[in-house]
């Protein structure tokens, strides 16, 4: 009997491969690239370039989500100005989390997760409890994961710059940008391993 099947929810290639590389051990992993919040569209295609490169060099598809920049816009207007892991950070969570699960289902797919609980600076309680709640609508599993656990987080840097992946700044959206670039942006790298 083969292993089950997860559809992974990437929202970056240096979390996708750390990530997709440790579920693949168990699972049958198909990537799903569904991440309206990252602005301007250039790094959108550059993500999503890098996240394509991943896939390729892993041996695992990768499905490609529509790029919903103006109702992620609609939805997190009012928490513009909310900082970093604010409300904004748990409506963006559930768009892509929704849509992730809604495409396991579309697939096929038994189960969902996604990378996003890699990064420290992402809610890890939240997401699990917004990815349960779509798991029972949608009716399929979700796999609840800390991936930042077992020093997940170095180890993803690491794996990275060997394969010789852009690394971001920032976590996509305009307001993230904007928060980095008033004077957060040292703190960020020291804890993001950049220099």
């Amino acid at each position: 009997m083969g292993k089950p099947r997860i559809l992974v929810h990437i929202c970056c290639a240096p979390d996708a491969l750390y990530v997709a590389r440790s579920l693949g051990a168990n699972y049958e992993v198909t990537g799903f690239f569904y991440d309206p919040n990252i602005q301007p569209k250039e790094e959108y295609d550059l993500r999503l370039e890098e996240a394509r490169k991943v896939a390729g060099m892993l041996g695992i598809a990768l499905l490609e989500g529509p790029y919903d920049v103006d109702r992620w816009t609609t939805l997190t207007l009012k928490f513009k100005d909310e900082p970093e892991k604010g409300r904004r950070c748990d409506v963006c969570y559930a768009m892509r989390l929704q849509r992730t699960a809604e495409a396991a289902r579309d697939a096929d797919i038994g189960m969902f997760t996604t990378v996003m609980s890699l990064s420290p600076w992402k809610k890890t309680r939240t997401m699990n409890r917004i990815g349960r709640l779509f798991a029972s609508r949608y009716k399929v599993g979700f796999l609840e994961a800390d991936f930042k656990k077992k020093d997940g987080f170095r180890k993803s840097i690491l794996m990275s710059r060997e394969a010789g992946l852009y690394r971001q700044d920032y976590c996509g959206c305009l307001y993230s940008r904007n928060w980095k670039n008033h004077g957060h942006e040292k703190a960020r790298r020291d804890k993001d391993g950049q220099s």
